[in-house]
């Protein structure tokens, strides 16, 4: 039985990007490379999946540009964490 990881993130919780988010060739409408939200963006987690062979947290952020893109938790960090 594969181990099951439990999300760091929650429904509603505030995050920041810290890395450039780029399609990988996934999202509609958008040439593959393309920034979606950059580094510092700070989204809003709308929904907690995980990916189905591998038990990995999948969180859909949206960002203030209006898109809802697809991270891990290597790509996001709590908004509350981050001090002035």
């Amino acid at each position: 039985m594969d181990d099951v990881r439990i999300p760091k993130f929650q429904w509603g919780q505030p995050v920041l990007a810290v890395i450039d988010l780029r399609n990988d060739g996934s999202y509609p409408d958008c040439v593959a490379d393309e920034l979606l939200a950059e580094r510092g963006a700070q989204g809003e987690i709308v929904q907690v999946g995980s990916h189905v062979d591998t038990q990995t947290p999948i969180y859909l952020v949206e960002f203030p540009n209006g898109r809802v893109v697809g991270c891990l938790e290597e790509e996001i960090i709590a908004a509350a964490l981050v001090t002035g």
